[in-house]
């Protein structure tokens, strides 16, 4: 084991549970409340021949979510099955009274949501009185718990002590696991862990802490995924010329979730479910490459609209941008303005009827959810959301009183020094470049999944730049130098500050390791995190 290797499980507290965690220290899934409830509801509809339908939500952790339900009711013998996704743009999110008429008009006779539901009390309670039970599966804040309800199961219950930060697949797998101990006389025969490959996708794109439970399953996740028998996740790999046998949680935040996002954000969430449910590989292949070109559509929405932006904010404590944008994009848009101004950020597109609809996102001390709350009555149609990230909508009259109403709100916390939360600190500083070896990098592999709770480890040098090149007129590559050993590196979508080094420049770069395997030769790089210039020629 390598010096800097040893000092970064030392630094983490981690050991060899960690590193090589055991599937069986999942914890007994009917220790969660109320899913002894939700198995004996689902048991008598699946002994009944009842029909049930899956509600979930449009994005990756939604998408996931209702394919690992799916999944696991038609294990367990259920057949009348119908999944129904929200349409972002016409139903919002969550269980709504939009759906209410599809619902009753399919003829269920039961209601699963997933990733969904803690809020929906007033709905479950409509659907109650026309004789249709719900079973909520969710994991986000449950204020009330829905009364009406067959079951809640949320680890953000008050009294659950299961753990409190599953994503919704991650709570849709423990009735998944519940349902099969349930058909198997108590025991699990192991052909629920078919269904971790979700359960990895959902988790990481929805930034879980990659800790205890989620550690477990994200890590066997990626094992699955390595050998998926889904024949959509085969050909959206291919798509994205992504190695599942060498997977990796970079490849999973940056080629396949974007694109079962880009679904629900561009069109309709149902392209990127038909493509984790299908068995044909002729589907498979059309259904990736429609998610693949509408990813494409989004990030060139995304890069238009940011760049439509002048960035003429002087010192205001918070951007409020506004244009003509896809409704889709926005919050990535809000995002990108927060990541590149290191401000909050709210990016707002105006409808047709001239109504401003958009997102923000924020870091620090500045809560989204409490801006919002504290708005005048009247100010806003709608809002809502937690710390970091929010929805709202307002008429088109009142952009002026919104950009006041939130730059006065800020001032009026007296916030100091918010860009301390954007700094990223290096794990280990390095007085020179001899102890990056490919023996390095492939131990730091074995801290994978990694994420919130587990990043991966960041590197820190200051040396001259020996080389330079830029990529495509967005990337830049340089090499780095000890004055013996060197180092590309390669920063994505470069700022004009790290465009403008030049060689011969003393730096500071902070980055992570990846590997270069070409005509035969295997060699560690870096990708850049932050470059600072030191010293200029």
């Amino acid at each position: 084991m390598t010096r800097i290797f040893k000092q970064l499980l030392a630094d983490r507290g981690l050991d060899e549970s960690f590193l090589h965690p055991r599937y069986e220290n999942l914890f007994d899934p009917f220790l969660m409340l109320e899913v002894r409830q939700a198995v004996e509801r689902i048991r008598a509809a699946r002994d009944n021949g009842e029909k049930i339908v899956i509600y979930g939500d449009y994005d990756a952790d939604g998408v996931t979510a209702s394919t690992v339900c799916e999944n696991a009711l038609r294990d367990y013998g259920c057949e009348e099955i119908k999944i129904m996704l929200p349409d972002r743009f016409v139903d919002g999110y969550g269980l709504n009274e939009t759906a209410i008429p599809e619902i009753v008009k399919y003829g269920a006779d039961l209601v699963i949501t997933v990733d969904c539901g803690s809020g929906s009390g007033e709905v479950i309670a409509r659907l109650r009185k026309q004789g249709i039970d719900t079973v909520v599966t969710d994991h986000h804040e449950i204020p009330k718990v829905p009364e009406k309800a067959v079951a809640v199961i949320n680890p953000k219950r008050r009294g659950e002590k299961y753990g409190t930060n599953m994503a919704g697949v991650g709570v849709a797998f423990t009735l998944a696991r519940a349902l099969n101990m349930d058909k198997n006389g108590g025991e699990c025969d192991g052909q629920e862990k078919w269904l971790l490959d979700m359960v990895a996708i959902g988790t990481i794109c929805d930034s879980m802490v990659l800790r205890d439970e989620n550690r477990i399953m994200a890590y066997y996740g990626m094992v699955v995924l390595a050998k998926t028998r889904r024949r959509g996740l085969q050909e959206l790999a291919k798509v994205t010329k992504c190695k599942l046998d060498q997977i990796s949680t970079h490849a999973i935040g940056f080629q396949l979730g974007p694109r079962i996002n880009a679904a629900g954000r561009m069109k309709s969430a149902d392209i990127a479910l038909d493509l984790m449910l299908t068995d044909s590989r002729a589907e498979a292949l059309r259904l990736a490459g429609e998610l693949d070109a509408l990813n494409s559509e989004r990030r060139e929405a995304q890069e238009k609209a940011v760049k439509e932006v002048d960035g003429s904010f002087g010192d205001e404590p918070v951007i409020v941008a506004h244009g003509k944008w896809h409704e889709g994009i926005v919050g990535i848009v809000a995002g990108r303005l927060s990541e590149i101004y290191r401000r909050p950020a709210f990016a707002l597109t105006q409808l047709k009827d001239g109504t401003y609809k958009g997102s923000g996102r924020s870091f620090g001390d500045f809560s989204l959810a409490k801006a919002l709350q504290n708005c005048p009555e009247g100010l806003l149609l709608s809002g809502g959301g937690h710390a970091g990230a929010c929805g709202l909508s307002f008429t088109k009259d009142k952009l002026s009183d919104f950009k006041k109403q939130i730059t006065d709100y800020y001032l009026s916390l007296g916030l100091k020094d918010q860009e301390r939360y954007l700094r990223v600190k290096s794990d280990v500083i390095l007085s020179d470049l001899s102890e990056l070896t490919v023996e390095l990098y492939d131990e730091i592999q074995q801290l994978e999944p990694f994420g919130v709770g587990n990043e991966e480890p960041v590197f820190e040098y200051t040396g001259r730049v020996a080389g330079k090149r830029i990529l495509k007129e967005k990337h830049l590559s340089i090499v780095v130098s000890d004055g013996g050993k060197e180092i590309k590196m390669i920063s994505f979508y470069s700022s004009e500050e790290q465009m403008a080094v030049e060689n011969g420049d003393m730096v500071r770069v902070q980055f992570t390791l990846s590997k270069n395997e070409w005509g035969g030769n295997v060699r560690v790089e870096g990708e850049i995190i932050s470059l600072e210039v030191i010293d200029k020629i």
